[in-house]
């Protein structure tokens, strides 16, 4: 049944049937599908802050940006408006359009036999942080154009950088890599492929945060606060090692299906959680000059909810977001209990395909979170 379903044709049909529904809706109904749908939760926000806006109002006449949520607001009656940021509805789309290219990626890896080797997780853990860092070199370029500085980067080419754009992005360069890779193993030209992948993927994350650590030394438009940086790795380290090393030793069954791949999600949900506790509550107090307010949804709804039951004097104190980092522990430990020996015994191409997607929503988020602070943008 499962070969029957998860085919390479069914998978294409699936995308163009989507495809043809999003243009066909677009073209008969444009008011709801598109302008409704489309533009407001996706297209939308992608470009408005492509262009360092509040938000962009679509109306009859053409597209307005707005730099406040003032404006935006008033301007409701005269358009359709689409808020730079996240809202539940494009991340829900976004995690299904993840599912689902997962699965077209778990198509392809089969067909090139890589599918069921869990060194792929491990290749693919550098791909995973150079999307968080790539994402801050557009924060960059709106930092810029906030000081009134030609950015290096500018739209259209800038939306490639912008959710949901950037996962394909870095797809289409992990792709890349990971296609040269076996390429050239199996023309003799290196040793192991995977090596060779990791090697790339640390080499472009390299590069990246070898750019954004130059300009925040020489811009004026961007601060560094290395501390942070520092302290969000060694923290989430920690809190995944300890974690770990728990389950280990007084509940082993938790990590018999994972192993050391089990440390890696733990660690890149921490990586995320503790990012936004730290942006919320403590950055302040960690020399930086401002909080951050949440960015996602989920960690806005946690907080609030926090708020309203956590006593005031207790919030003071201790925070509002730490419940944000309690959450990412608790799925990140249930994600591991529940990919058992049995899963990958039966389905390990599923396995490592849905324990990355599990990485990447920890690293791809956490790394941007944690950047941004760091350099005060």
């Amino acid at each position: 049944m499962e070969r029957e379903l998860l085919t390479e044709r069914n998978w294409l049909a699936a995308f163009f049937a989507a495809v043809a529904a999003l243009v066909g809706g677009s073209l008969a109904l444009p008011k709801t599908v598109y302008d409704g749908f489309i533009w407001q939760y996706f297209w939308g926000p992608i470009y408005s802050d492509a262009n360092n806006a509040r938000c962009a109002v679509k109306t009859d006449s053409g597209i307005d940006l707005l730099g406040s949520d003032a404006a935006c607001q008033a301007a409701a009656d005269t358009g359709t408006v689409a808020y730079t940021g996240y809202t539940l509805v494009s991340e829900a789309g976004y995690m299904i359009t993840l599912v689902f290219m997962i699965i077209g990626v778990l198509l392809l890896l089969e067909r090139l036999g890589l599918a069921r080797d869990r060194r792929l997780f491990f290749s693919l853990v550098p791909f995973m942080l150079f999307g968080g860092a790539l994402r801050v070199v557009e924060d960059v370029t709106d930092a810029a154009v906030g000081a009134g500085v030609d950015p290096v980067i500018t739209y259209p080419l800038n939306t490639l950088l912008i959710s949901p754009n950037i996962y394909v992005t870095v797809f289409v360069i992990t792709l890349g890599a990971l296609l040269l890779s076996v390429r050239l193993d199996e023309n003799g030209v290196v040793d192991d492929h995977f090596d060779l992948m990791t090697t790339i993927g640390v080499v472009v994350l390299a590069l990246t945060l070898a750019y954004l650590f130059v300009l925040a030394v020489t811009a004026d438009y961007v601060d560094f606060y290395p501390q942070i940086l520092v302290l969000d790795v060694v923290l989430a380290s920690l809190i995944a090692y300890v974690l770990y090393q728990a389950t280990e030793t007084y509940k082993p069954v938790i990590n018999e299906g994972t192993a050391t791949m089990g440390l890696v999600v733990l660690w890149s949900q921490a990586i995320d959680g503790v990012a936004n506790v730290i942006a919320s509550d403590w950055a302040t107090a960690l020399g930086h000059e401002q909080l951050y307010n949440a960015k996602h949804p989920a960690n806005r709804i946690i907080i609030d909810v926090t708020e309203s039951i956590q006593p005031a004097a207790l919030s003071d104190v201790i925070g509002t977001s730490w419940p944000f980092l309690v959450v990412k522990m608790v799925f990140a430990l249930g994600i591991v209990w529940v990919f058992d020996e049995q899963i990958f015994e039966e389905s390990p191409r599923y396995a490592i395909l849905l324990l990355v997607a599990a990485v990447a929503v920890g690293l791809g988020p956490g790394t941007r979170d944690i950047l941004r602070v760091t350099l005060g943008i």
